[in-house]
């Protein structure tokens, strides 16, 4: 039996890991994600694991840095308008930043605990859907930007009632695409942070905290690649 959960309403890309990404049309879903998401990051090298990258959570202003994949290559563009590509001028600008040594990954560097993934928190892709973030905004008082939550994809549901966490262990096509929904994305400081000026509202995650468990979103892994696109249908299928 298959179910229509809902469509595709936005795509985002975040081709270095903490900066500020890009909104897509449509995107190509490979074994590791989607195509360019945490291609390139930066790390602290005198650490292990995932402890290892350097992120917002250390340094807010990463996200005011916005980044886009172009064909394998990657294009910066600070909050003032200059532009850098992955190089030596964009580690200075980050190292100026921060007192510990920080170093740059090489594009699409594999994930130190999970080598079949690249800079990614816990799997390869991240769902969000409107009733959620509905829920949240009712709860906060305001609309809040479905960025702070860095979901690859947010899905407007057919049905408000539907929640993601029953999805956990079956199976989603979308367009082309098979996923397996593994998890709750479990939230943190991030989602504190304004996606455009890093800004902070604790109430944030004070309300995911207490309404949510901290439990925001579900991260799926591919079980078979191919294309995405806004509007395509979300089939549970397993």
């Amino acid at each position: 039996m298959t179910v229509n959960v809902g469509v595709i309403r936005e795509i985002n890309r975040y081709p270095v890991k903490s900066f500020g990404g890009e909104q897509l049309d449509a995107c190509r879903i490979e074994p590791y994600g989607l195509e360019g998401d945490r291609f390139c990051s930066f790390y602290d090298e005198s650490k292990e694991g995932w402890a290892r990258y350097i992120t917002a959570r250390r340094i807010p202003k990463m996200l005011t840095y916005r980044a886009r994949y172009l064909g394998g290559e990657i294009e910066v563009t600070s909050e003032d308008g200059r532009r850098f590509g992955w190089d030596e001028s964009l580690l200075q600008e980050i190292q100026a930043l921060s007192r510990v040594p920080i170093k740059m990954s090489k594009p699409r560097d594999p994930h130190p605990e999970h080598p079949h993934l690249l800079s990614v928190d816990g799997a390869s892709i991240l769902l969000v859907t409107d009733a959620s973030l509905n829920r949240l905004a009712e709860l906060r008082g305001h609309d809040l930007d479905q960025r702070r939550f860095r979901g690859n994809f947010v899905i407007a549901l057919s049905d408000s009632t539907t929640f993601e966490g029953d999805w956990i262990g079956r199976r989603l096509r979308i367009g082309g695409v098979e996923l397996q929904v593994d998890e709750f994305c479990e939230r943190c400081v991030m989602t504190t942070m304004d996606p455009d000026t890093a800004a902070k509202d604790p109430d944030v995650l004070k309300i995911v905290h207490k309404e949510m468990n901290l439990k925001f979103g579900v991260y799926a892994s591919v079980v078979h690649t191919g294309e995405i696109a806004l509007g395509d249908e979300v089939v549970l299928i397993d």
